[in-house]
C-alpha cells in the first residue's frame, strides 16, 4: 500500500472516537499537546456508531451517559428518553465533537494496522489504512492513547461449520447497513447478554421463528423506559451541579503537564 513520505508528528495519537476517545483528545488539547484522533469508521461514536443492531440502547439510564467533566455539556443536552436509544446516543457524541471543537483534530476512515516504538527516537510509528482508497498514513508521537475500548472487535463464537453457514449471518458488534430482513423468516439469536436481550425483543414480534440459544439464563427485569419531561431533566441537572460541587477523586488521564 502507497503511504505518506513524511509522517506527520502530533505529542498525543489518540485511536478510537467513543467517549474515551473524544475526552482524551479534549484532555491532551487543554494541557497544550499538539494531537491528532484516528477513528476506523466513518463517524464519531465507538461502539455507539458501530453497534446498530435493532432495540440498542443504554441498560444505565441516559444521563449516566452524559460526560460530567464540564457542567455546561451536562446543563445544555436534553436527553429525550429516560433510557436512550442507539441513534440519540450517537448524536450526543456527534454533538459534543462539535460542541467542543474537536472534529478538526479528528481523521475518520483510518483503521490503524501497525504500531512500532523506536527506542533511539523515543517515538511511535503508526501506520493507518484509510477507507476508501486503501492508502496509507503515518504518524510519529512519543505518547499513544488507545482508547479502543473492549467491545471493538467482534468475535464470533467457535462453532463447528459456522464459516459454512448459507444463510445470513449478522454480529450485533458490526451490524451491517442496512441490515438483515428480520420479517417473516426464520432467525436465530445465540447468545443472551444485554445486546441479546434487546434483538431478541425486536425479532420476536416481526421473525416467522425465532430461536434462542443461550448457554446460560440471564435476570432481566422490565426497562420501564419512558420519555424524559422536562421536570424530570431540570431535577437532575439541579441534582449534577449539588454533586458537582463537592470534593472528588480526580479520574483524569495522567499526562505530565509541560
Amino acid at each position: 500500500m502507497p503511504s505518506n513520505d513524511a509522517p506527520t508528528k502530533v505529542d498525543v495519537l489518540v485511536v478510537g472516537a467513543g467517549f474515551g476517545g473524544l475526552r482524551a483528545l479534549d484532555t491532551m488539547r487543554e494541557r497544550g499537546y499538539s494531537s491528532v484522533l484516528l477513528e476506523a469508521g466513518h463517524g464519531v461514536g465507538g461502539t455507539w456508531y458501530w453497534n446498530r443492531y435493532p432495540g440498542a440502547r443504554v441498560d444505565v439510564e441516559s444521563l449516566e451517559y452524559s460526560y460530567s467533566f464540564r457542567d455546561d455539556l451536562q446543563q445544555e443536552w436534553r436527553w429525550s428518553e429516560k433510557y436512550a436509544g442507539q441513534s440519540e446516543v450517537e448524536r450526543y457524541l456527534n454533538w459534543v465533537a462539535d460542541r467542543l471543537q474537536l472534529r478538526p483534530a479528528i481523521r475518520l476512515g483510518r483503521r490503524v494496522r501497525s504500531m512500532d516504538f523506536d527506542e533511539a527516537t523515543g517515538l511511535w510509528r503508526s501506520a493507518a489504512t484509510v477507507t476508501p482508497g486503501g492508502d496509507d498514513e503515518v504518524y510519529e508521537s512519543p505518547h499513544v492513547v488507545l482508547a479502543t475500548g473492549f467491545l471493538s472487535v467482534p468475535t464470533l463464537p467457535a462453532i463447528p461449520g459456522i464459516n459454512s453457514f448459507r444463510g445470513e449471518l449478522a454480529h450485533t458488534g458490526e451490524w451491517p447497513d442496512p441490515g438483515p430482513q428480520i420479517e417473516g423468516r426464520r432467525v436465530g439469536v445465540v447468545g443472551t447478554g444485554a445486546s441479546g436481550v434487546q434483538v431478541i425483543q425486536e425479532c420476536a414480534g416481526k421473525a416467522v421463528h425465532l430461536s434462542v440459544f443461550q448457554r446460560s439464563a440471564n435476570w432481566c427485569f422490565p426497562l420501564r423506559n419512558q420519555p424524559m419531561g422536562p421536570n424530570e431533566r431540570y431535577s437532575h441537572s439541579k441534582s449534577f451541579v449539588v454533586k458537582a460541587a463537592l470534593p472528588v477523586a480526580r479520574r483524569d488521564i495522567v499526562v505530565p503537564r509541560r
